[in-house]
């Protein structure tokens, strides 16, 4: 076997010429589409600060042939320039690409980057249990920046069993459950006529999008929050989607009340899972929970489709344990190169140990209080 040759990815040019052997390698290794070429490329094309970003993808050949890739960026933060996985915002499920388990060519590729440098502070979240950039954890990865646990982590919620139709898995929730779903389809079928459908791949995308985004922007004002995914011109939703039917995977549903769009779920398939990306709901209709009873109708299409699980992706929102039989806890790594990232380290350890502190000193609510509230 050939020695490798590695190579950091900094340049857009670079990044599109790449692209035909990245996608045959992520056609063979049958990644998440996190870690395919269209989707970095997608997120770089539209992401609206770059000036304040790098790419720092690291390519792995043996002779002609691309084997692996690391794919991250980094983003200064408050003047530290930070690693992290490139398309993190939109990316559910970090890890390298590569086929078969070869841990070796992982650490040795992360040796290439440390060395390279660029960075201050490395901070890789959403690492599943059997992520493959988790070779970078082991003792022998010694050779590049250590990698730490970090205190932040993220769940992911899943719906697995082996109800042989959609209508078994509905019999198999509770009966208050099956009865608000059906108190929902009543309230919004009394505005009209309530229709459940997967969009057909020829489907123009673009009014549901417009949709989608006017319809998160609502949310995400009234919770005050932000996300530029869903601001106003922005193109990195429609790319991302794109992407997704480009590659076979989209699986878009809508709920309709005389052909207006009262909630939306853009998802994908892969590795027979149905993966929720992306949903809202219209609140004019929030009595009648229209993100509930359309969650509830794909949830029984995935499972008269042969899906053996539905993955709700990164998120510990009440609406996805709701439903879910298991969950998956996403770990966080964090490491330092510089004098700068090691003092950035500390102060995050620190302000985790005056956190836990302030927990433990909190007093207890007097019996009575305790009681009027657990009350209300």
């Amino acid at each position: 076997m050939s020695a490798e040759r590695f190579e950091i990815v900094r340049t857009a040019e670079r990044l599109a010429a790449v692209g035909p052997a990245w996608a045959a390698l992520w056609r063979e290794s049958g990644a998440l589409v996190f870690q395919s070429h269209a989707w970095i490329a997608a997120w770089w094309a539209t992401v609206p600060d770059r000036e304040r970003r790098a790419l720092q993808v690291v390519l792995a050949w043996r002779g002609e042939t691309l084997v692996a890739v690391l794919p991250m960026a980094t983003c200064r933060r408050k003047g530290l320039r930070l690693l992290e996985w490139a398309a993190k915002d939109h990316t559910d499920y970090g890890d390298a690409l590569l086929v078969g388990d070869d841990s070796g060519l992982v650490r040795r590729m992360w040796a290439y980057l440390s060395s390279a440098g660029g960075f201050d502070l490395v901070y890789l979240n959403r690492l599943l249990p059997g992520a493959k950039a988790r070779a970078l954890l082991e003792p022998a990865a010694a050779a590049g920046v250590r990698l730490r646990p970090n205190h932040r982590s993220d769940v992911s919620f899943r719906v697995a069993g082996d109800w042989p139709t959609g209508e078994a898995w509905m019999a198999s929730q509770s009966k208050k459950t099956r009865q608000n779903y059906r108190r929902g389809q009543k309230f919004i079928g009394e505005s009209g006529t309530l229709r459940f459908r997967l969009l057909p791949p020829d489907e123009p995308m673009e009014p549901v999008l417009l949709r989608l985004a006017d319809l998160k922007r609502k949310w995400l004002a009234g919770n005050q929050l932000e996300s530029n995914l869903y601001d106003e011109g922005s193109l990195a939703l429609p790319a991302l989607v794109r992407v997704l039917a480009e590659t076979g995977l989209l699986r878009a549903f809508v709920l309709e009340c005389d052909g207006v769009v009262v909630a939306v779920s853009i998802n994908f398939v892969q590795a027979g899972t149905m993966m929720a990306f992306v949903t809202t709901y219209d609140p004019a209709f929030e009595r009648g929970s229209p993100g509930m009873v359309l969650m509830m109708d794909y949830i029984q299409w995935s499972i008269d489709q042969g899906l053996h699980t539905v993955d709700f992706l990164c998120g510990a929102e009440a609406f996805k344990s709701r439903f879910a039989t298991t969950s998956v806890t996403l770990d966080a790594f964090m490491g330092r190169r510089t004098l700068p990232g090691a003092a950035a380290m500390m102060l995050d350890s620190w302000n985790l140990v005056v956190r836990d502190m302030r927990r433990r000193t909190v007093k207890p609510a007097p019996p009575q209080v305790a009681a009027a509230s657990e009350a209300a």
